[in-house]
């Protein structure tokens, strides 16, 4: 059985670009060397069919191709070439101080973006928490102001029925006084105007 030869993971190259930007006039030349670096890559790291659709080139090493503009990009640049899973990410071998500087400045920003972030969220979590809590604050009280209604109509109630029964007892108790009053009360003749 023949082993198949395996790439390394991390390959440095050192690309002269000048052949291919002499093949296309001159406000082609930057584009054409992207596409130079990319069909080199893919050669050279032996991507499958040599796709450079798999062959992505890092934000840094475009902007050095583009820093003089479309008609003057580097005749020569240095490249480390990183293989991870069926793409090849492809960046500058040695970044300047300039650009150092840059990416330090950069990642501290997006750190800061992501603690600014985080607290955002906190802020939310904990503002959403203290509104569920004052929602619920809110309930328990519309329900006990609810139950002490519930309670007071009640009460009312009971108290309209007992005053309904005392006033239909009284109203008894009056009409029996009545009665007895009048079987008590004796019949008196009445005068008569007297004769002459």
């Amino acid at each position: 059985m023949a082993k198949t030869k395996q790439i390394p993971v991390e390959r440095e190259y050192i690309i002269n670009l000048r052949r291919e930007i002499m093949k296309v006039p001159r406000y082609k030349r930057t584009p054409k060397a992207l596409k130079a670096i990319k069909e080199f890559i893919a050669k050279h790291m032996r991507v499958a069919e040599r796709d450079i659709k798999k062959v992505k080139i890092d934000k840094w090493l475009n902007q050095e191709l583009w820093f003089r503009g479309i008609k003057n990009p580097p005749t020569k640049i240095k490249i480390k070439a990183k293989k991870q899973g069926d793409n090849i990410y492809v960046s500058l071998s040695e970044i300047p101080e300039k650009l150092k500087f840059q990416i330090a400045r950069e990642e501290k920003s997006k750190k800061e973006a992501e603690k600014i972030k985080k607290e955002k969220k906190e802020l939310e979590e904990t503002e959403k928490k203290e509104k569920e809590l004052i929602e619920k604050e809110k309930q328990d009280k519309e329900e006990k102001k609810d139950e002490e209604k519930d309670k007071k109509e009640e009460i009312e109630k009971e108290e309209a029925v007992k005053e309904a029964e005392e006033k239909i007892f009284e109203s008894q108790a009056k009409q029996m006084k009545h009665a007895q009053f009048q079987k008590e009360k004796k019949v008196q003749p009445r005068r008569m105007a007297l004769q002459k």
